[in-house]
């Protein structure tokens, strides 16, 4: 049977389109497109056109849009979108032209175009394009039926990297299919393809099928509320940020209640499922309703405070208003603020506060929409009984990842009884299954089983900080990860701490605890009339801890600035500041545990009885997904906890099995990665055989089956029992090594700096899949964090040359780096400057080593330079084109982080060559500029 292809499933895509109402325009080129562009908005704009006599703009006002849409980057140009322009006229009078009809979402117009040509780095075609009002707002790529879907999201990144411009850059949503799986995802250059989503009804099944995505998705009522309403413009990041489905869901059934009823709701939505994006939607979307009056959103905890006003402030700057005290609260509820953010303690106090609540007589009587954050914890008491008697005219909606059932109730109260019914769910499993979040690798700690029972045990205690020590690279790979460590109490906690700080680590550990002024201080010597174990409350043992911490750091942080000390911790946990030493290992009790959201953070090491809502609140702070590398949250106990572990599993994925949510034991991954290794070496029997591999489809098929590999290997190297040399693996660690040489020969390409042949560049056919362009070589799991420029010049600088091991160790280095897929293209590089700073200056090396006034940082960025510059000269001579040009490409590219092949195109001009050898000679030259940033660049 013949495969389905590629033309054809675009040929289907467009009839469908048509069926629902699109309008097909052929548009070959860019001129077409910004003529049809003129037209559609002169169409869309008719009406206020017409006010001033007029049905068409001029020339020169069509120009002078078109100079206004080109200024600004891709983000603002999204805002661009959604505003209106004061056009002035050639009359003088002034016209509001409007891009987007973002309230009347349907009254837009809608058109489908398909194998649009753009010139850029290359020449361009572009599957299926829809434009809204003349706009591209959404572009398809397609993959025959048979091939990976990933292909095409790298096609897209390609696009970014060599074509996207002009009109283009006002994309707002991309959309890939292969026919039976397909995805979309906002225009973020390079987010990663984990943050592609495929479209699901409101019971989560999905529209795989492209057919059916197209009747669904891309109806052009559910598109433009798509692009109109739930496209994030992220103010943090400067990028945009586009709804899931069962986000979508979730605010349209608030949104329907708010205007339909007077009945409350919650929403069960997974932890990690993006829930601080659903309740901003929610209570703005909720505060453009007509009757509205004031939108708040309530946390339970000040320490939430700092990090759900942050986030809210990066989806949209003065959409909250901060209530740092309850006087300003009461000034925000009195006047104009529409959303307001706040916590539930402090409402509570303005409300029962008669010096305060006589301030909120009038707002009382209006209509309120409070918004509560994981509403299953504070919301049992009499703070959430008091805020519902006092507003008259209220509606409440909740957000919770693990709601209250009668089986986890300790009030025996739950959250439907406060709450109400539940108006949307998306659960673990669901999320697990799209890869919204991770799943679970929980594995238990023995140990001595003598000292289980006493769990303040000093030598129970020493020998599981040991573990972590000893195991905490392979957990975290090398530390490009981080951990917490949860402990049943304060004095448990302060035990560890003080255990870890005499082993003398060499990771980087802290601590954070509250605490209460007069809590219990019993400790081992109460009741025996010996005094006191220690002189020293628990504020004292946290100053300490902090002492520790503003040394390792550099701060100043005590007891009366806990709010920085908490906020900094964050910070240094999240690992986003590349300014900002991260810290490696977190000792908590209760914080941290709940709320906390970091990428990078993938180890729970668990001292601590924990279940429910509990635990599963705990074990998610490690499941955010990020990459490739990134492939569960390690879970590790040192209690039996397994009894726990299932019951909260089951409770909160609807009795679904544990086995969907948490990883398989270490045997079963053993024995289905020696299957995949035995099917592998079956078809590439030892490393010679990739020498013998000529075609592109030979490479490519050893490419997909060694990428395999790589993913179960990195996802078994975490167990604990996982040892790289253990004989029971059927490929030995030196032909993993040797295999993964030949995969980087591919990828990455061999250790050279010699400029390739000039041969041109062959033009692939359309629809032709045999490149290797589009491969998702997976190169993040063959890198290491710690394998970067600084590692690399500590190598170089513990070197001794008068030592006998010398050239063994400078050798280590080079091949150091080659085994590394980012570092590998530089190992040439470094082997060079090695030779010019060590080999032939002995003498010196040595001398400046002795004196301290070594400075190979400096010495290295001098090298660079020098190599960079002889690099682009020998280019510019070897192409015959102007040095000036292409200096001028890469500063700007320094500067812009963004290629302008138009510099290129017009030294390429001044040659006298026709107009096909004219651009394979661009695409040379700009392929070789890649090649130069990627071999200089050293972020």
């Amino acid at each position: 049977m013949v495969t389905q292809s590629e033309q054809a499933l675009e040929n289907g895509l467009i009839k469908t389109l048509i069926e629902n109402g699109y309008e097909y325009i052929q548009i070959k080129e860019e001129e077409n497109l910004y003529a049809n562009f003129k037209t559609q908005l002169e169409k869309h704009n008719k009406k206020q056109l017409k006010l001033h006599s007029r049905e068409h703009l001029t020339d020169k006002e069509f120009e002078k849009i078109l100079i206004y849409l080109e200024g600004g980057t891709r983000f603002e140009k999204a805002k661009k979108l959604r505003d209106l322009y004061p056009l002035e006229l050639e009359t003088g009078e002034r016209v509001w032209i409007e891009f987007l009809n973002k309230n009347k979402w349907c009254q837009n117009e809608f058109q489908v175009s398909n194998q649009i040509t753009v010139e850029g780095r290359k020449t361009c075609r572009y599957d299926v394009t829809i434009l809204i009002n003349g706009l591209p707002l959404v572009q398809i790529e397609l993959k025959k039926r048979g091939l990976e879907l990933k292909e095409a999201y790298n096609q897209i990144q390609r696009y970014h990297k060599t074509s996207f411009n002009g009109l283009f850059d006002y994309i707002q949503l991309f959309v890939i299919s292969n026919g039976v799986n397909t995805r979309y995802f906002a225009n973020n250059p390079n987010s990663g393809y984990k943050f592609t989503f495929n479209w699901t009804d409101a019971n989560n099944k999905p529209f795989n099928d492209l057919s059916m995505f197209a009747n669904f998705f891309l109806e052009k009522c559910n598109l433009g509320k798509m692009i109109s309403k739930y496209i994030v413009l992220h103010e943090g990041d400067k990028c945009l940020m586009v709804l899931r489905p069962y986000q979508f869901y979730a605010v349209e059934r608030i949104l329907d209640r708010v205007q339909n009823s007077t009945n409350n709701g919650y929403i069960w939505h997974t932890t990690g499922a993006g829930k601080t994006l659903t309740s901003f939607k929610s209570a703005q979307l909720a505060s453009e309703i007509d009757g509205i009056d004031k939108v708040l959103f309530v946390v339970d905890r000040r320490d939430l405070d700092t990090q759900t006003q942050s986030e809210y402030e990066a989806f949209e700057p003065g959409a909250v208003d901060s209530t740092d005290n309850t006087h300003e609260l009461i000034k925000r509820l009195s006047g104009n603020s529409k959303i307001i953010i706040t916590t539930i303690q402090k409402l509570n106090t303005a409300i029962t506060k008669d010096y305060y609540n006589k301030h909120l007589q009038e707002v009382r009587n209006k209509k309120v929409v409070m918004i509560f954050d994981e509403c299953h914890r504070s919301h049992f008491g009499d703070s959430h009984k008091n805020i519902v008697r006092f507003f008259d005219n209220l509606q409440i909606f909740g957000f919770t990842g693990t709601p209250i059932f009668v089986q986890n109730s300790k009030q025996d109260i739950t959250t439907k009884e406060v709450f109400g019914e539940c108006l949307h769910k998306y659960l673990i499993k669901d999320a697990i299954a799209d890869e919204n979040v991770l799943g679970f690798l929980v594995e238990y700690y023995r140990g001595n089983e003598d000292q289980s029972i006493d769990f303040m045990n000093e030598t129970r205690i020493r020998e599981i900080a040991k573990f972590v020590l000893t195991n905490f690279n392979k957990s975290t790979f090398d530390g490009e990860y981080n951990a917490l460590f949860a402990t049943q109490s304060i004095p448990m906690l302060i035990q560890y701490y003080k255990v870890f700080k005499d082993l003398n680590p060499l990771i980087k550990i802290g601590a954070i605890f509250t605490y209460t002024a007069n809590g219990n201080q019993d400790d081992e010597q109460t009741g025996m009339n010996l005094g006191f174990e220690s002189e020293m409350v628990d504020a004292d043992e946290l100053q300490l801890i902090m002492d520790d911490y503003n040394r390792m750091f550099g701060t100043a942080y005590s007891t009366d600035n806990f709010r920085g000390y908490a906020d900094d911790i964050n910070l240094r946990m999240k690992k986003k500041k590349p300014d900002m030493q991260p810290l490696d290992l977190l000792l908590v009790v209760n914080m941290f545990l709940t709320g906390f959201d970091a990428k990078k953070l993938n180890t729970l090491y668990i001292d601590k009885n924990l279940e429910y809502h509990g635990l599963l609140q705990a074990f998610s702070r490690t499941n955010r997904v990020l990459n490739e590398k990134k492939r569960f949250g390690k879970i590790v106990c040192f209690r039996d906890l397994k009894s726990n572990v299932d019951a909260s599993i089951k409770l909160f994925s609807d009795e679904n099995p544990v086995e969907d949510i948490i990883r398989p034991p270490f045997d079963e991954i053993k024995k289905d990665f020696n299957e995949s290794l035995l099917d592998f070496k079956e078809k590439y029997p030892n490393v010679n055989s990739i020498d013998e591999l000529k075609s592109e489809y030979e490479k490519r098929d050893f490419v997909l089956a060694f990428r395999e590999i790589i993913k179960k290997r990195a996802e078994i190297q975490v167990y604990e029992d996982f040892d790289k040399d253990n004989n029971d693996l059927v490929m030995t660690e030196q032909e993993f090594e040797d295999f993964r040489s030949k995969y980087l020969d591919i990828a990455v390409g061999n250790v050279q700096i010699e400029s390739s042949s000039t041969v041109g560049e062959p033009e692939i056919p359309y629809g032709d899949d045999r490149t290797l362009d589009d491969i998702d070589f997976c190169l993040e799991l063959l890198h290491s964090d710690i394998i970067n420029v600084a590692y690399i010049l500590e190598l170089i600088a513990d070197l001794n040359p008068s030592a006998d091991d010398y050239q063994e160790k400078r050798q280590q280095i080079i091949d150091t780096m080659i085994k590394d897929a980012v570092m590998r293209n530089k190992a040439k590089l470094i082997d060079g400057f090695i030779r010019q700073n060590i080999d032939n200056n002995k003498n010196g090396f040595e001398n400046s080593k002795a004196d301290g006034s070594i400075d190979l940082e400096g010495k290295l960025n001098e090298y660079m330079n020098k190599a960079r510059r002889e690099a682009v000269e020998y280019l510019a001579e070897e192409e015959d084109v102007d040095l000036e040009a292409l200096s001028q490409f890469l500063d700007e590219y320094d500067y812009l982080q963004r290629e302008k092949p138009e510099l290129i195109t017009e030294a390429v001009k001044k040659k006298k060559v026709k107009l096909k050898e004219r651009k394979t000679i661009q695409n040379r030259i700009l392929r070789k500029l890649r090649d130069i940033i990627g071999m200089f660049n050293w972020e």
